[in-house]
């Protein structure tokens, strides 16, 4: 029998199995299946030395195992810097003008999408962009000019009305912009 075609029939008799045996290590059916699809690809990495072990499926749940402690461990110690810097910050904003610009965004071919967000909301200069991107001063430029020329376009074309309506004392509607 050829090495892959002894992983093939292991996998075919065991995954269920071990993905059992895991669930009940993890304690999470998709954490289980994950760590036992973790195994399999390792054995695929030399299936020759998994091809002369004693043991496969014992390999296999060993080696689940330990991938699986080791994301516990590596989560713990996640979770754990996460409660020190305590919860991200409410940047969200759902005005009408923030939505319709991002909106506009989604709208633009990728480059400029990407030129313009560096530029004007990370703050990077061209030459760092440039870098960044993979990409000539000379080429995130001409993004620039010509998303802002698309970014004007499709926001002149959306009917934000930024107008308030207030009811003063006397009775009339005044319009504020």
């Amino acid at each position: 029998m050829a090495d892959g075609d002894l992983i093939s029939v292991l996998y075919a008799s065991c995954f269920r199995r071990l993905v059992v045996q895991l669930y009940a290590v993890t304690g999470d059916l998709s954490e289980a299946q994950e760590a036992v699809q973790e195994a399999f690809t390792r054995a695929l990495v030399s299936p020759r030395r998994f091809a002369a072990l004693e043991n496969p499926e014992a390999w296999l749940r060993r080696v689940a195992v330990n991938w699986a402690r080791s994301r516990f461990r590596r989560r713990r110690v996640l979770d754990g810097l996460l409660r020190r810097i305590g919860p991200p910050p409410d940047v969200a904003d759902h005005s009408p003008e923030h939505l319709a610009l991002l909106a506009a965004l989604r709208e633009l071919p990728e480059g400029q999408r990407h030129a313009l967000a560096l530029h004007y909301l990370v703050d990077l200069p061209v030459d760092e962009i440039a870098d960044t991107l993979g990409v000539s001063a000379g080429t995130v430029k001409s993004r620039l000019s010509r998303g802002r020329t698309a970014l004007a376009a499709l926001l002149a074309d959306t009917d934000i009305d930024t107008t308030e309506t207030d009811h003063t004392e006397t009775g009339r509607i005044d319009a504020r912009s």
